[in-house]
């Protein structure tokens, strides 16, 4: 992966301390305007109803009280008056007015979610993550790689999310953080940790045998703790490396034999005869 962003600040306390609400904050107040606005209407549905169903109730005297107010349809006939629809219509409307409302709202908080807070108060950091079967490998700016992710507390992270093999979907359910991981392209996300813990990131995505096992442990750690480890980390010795992978793929040659040298011939057992003079 390419376009390594180092934060401005790298050890020190970065510039936004708790300003910056967190995407966690966000979806839970999604669902409390939720929860609450739906028992508010089903709270006041349910009383309407039952009001009148025991103020209209059938008395056992034989007087009805209600004759002079309620013309009451016998078996088998459609009842007339009424107020012409007009409970209906404000009924429609006022739930039409409540539900376009609520649309609206959180497509407005959701913009907040999908881009990440921008500022000059804004130290973010980027991090890089690439899911693979079945794990997860994270770079950080420099270069350093980890199969655990450890982020400070209090501090705007941005992921860049991509894949090595098949889709995949990281996602940390505690932080409300979750994103693609699509082979050849690189997806987006950022969250803010107010409170240190450990935090387990997950596959969302069925991705083969192992895709319940692809897991990965989240770390947020307090700011100076995380500038300590940060600094006693370093890229890997890409030299090294080649060299090392270099040794162990070159075929192994055969042991060579020195060629031996030709015998001598072997020397006549016959002497020479000698010339007559």
């Amino acid at each position: 992966m390419a376009g390594y962003v180092i934060p401005h600040t790298v050890v020190g306390a970065p510039l936004h301390g708790g300003s910056v609400r967190a995407p966690a904050d966000v979806f839970n107040s999604i669902f409390e305007v939720f929860l609450g606005l739906g028992t508010l209407v089903g709270v006041v549905v349910v009383a309407y109803t039952m009001y009148h169903a025991l103020k209209y109730r059938e008395s056992a005297s034989e007087d009805d009280p209600y004759a002079d107010k309620v013309e009451r349809p016998s078996m088998g006939e459609l009842p007339t008056g009424g107020s012409g629809g007009r409970k209906v219509f404000y009924s429609f409307g006022i739930s039409a007015i409540i539900v376009i409302s609520l649309i609206a709202w959180t497509y407005t908080t959701l913009l907040y979610v999908e881009t990440a807070p921008e500022g000059d108060n804004i130290d973010a950091m980027e991090i890089d993550v690439e899911g693979y079967r079945f794990g997860w490998t994270f770079r950080y700016p420099n270069g350093y790689e980890s199969s655990t992710l450890r982020v400070p507390k209090d501090r705007v992270v941005e992921l860049n999310v991509t894949s090595r093999d098949v889709f995949h979907n990281f996602g940390i359910p505690e932080l409300r953080v979750k994103t693609d991981a699509v082979p050849g392209q690189s997806t987006s996300a950022w969250f803010t940790a107010p409170e240190t813990g450990t935090y387990e990131a997950k596959c969302y995505e069925l991705c083969g045998s192992g895709h319940s096992v692809m897991t990965a442990t989240v770390r947020v750690m307090p700011g100076d703790e995380y500038n300590a480890w940060y600094a006693n980390t370093s890229a890997p010795n890409e030299t090294a490396m080649a060299s090392n992978q270099s040794a162990s793929l070159a075929p192994r040659e055969s042991a060579s034999v020195a060629p031996t040298a030709p015998a001598a011939a072997p020397a006549s057992l016959t002497a020479p005869q000698e010339v007559p003079a």
